[in-house]
């Protein structure tokens, strides 16, 4: 199922589903940055490991408030260990 069929789903949990995942994604970025810690994405169908500092340029540029993930779809995140992960 795709991000535009959850987002009109009949059943309201599946609705709500997807708020839930951006903000356990948006979460975990933050939790990252704070602990200056990598996550690792799919993206492509290939593991991508995000620095920290990458984290927080991405969040630099966004507007204020903004928790939008541009990987979203298909997007799995993970908490590398340590700094060198």
């Amino acid at each position: 199922m795709s991000t535009q069929d959850i987002s009109k789903a009949k059943d309201p949990d599946l609705r709500a589903s997807l708020i839930a995942v951006q903000r356990a994604a948006a979460l975990a970025r933050k939790t990252a940055i704070q602990t200056d810690t990598a996550i690792v994405v799919v993206k492509n169908h290939k593991l991508v490991r995000v620095s920290a500092a990458e984290l927080r340029e991405d969040t630099d540029s966004k507007p204020a408030g903004d928790t939008t993930l541009d990987t979203l779809p298909g997007m799995k995140v993970g908490v590398s260990r340590g700094k060198d992960g």
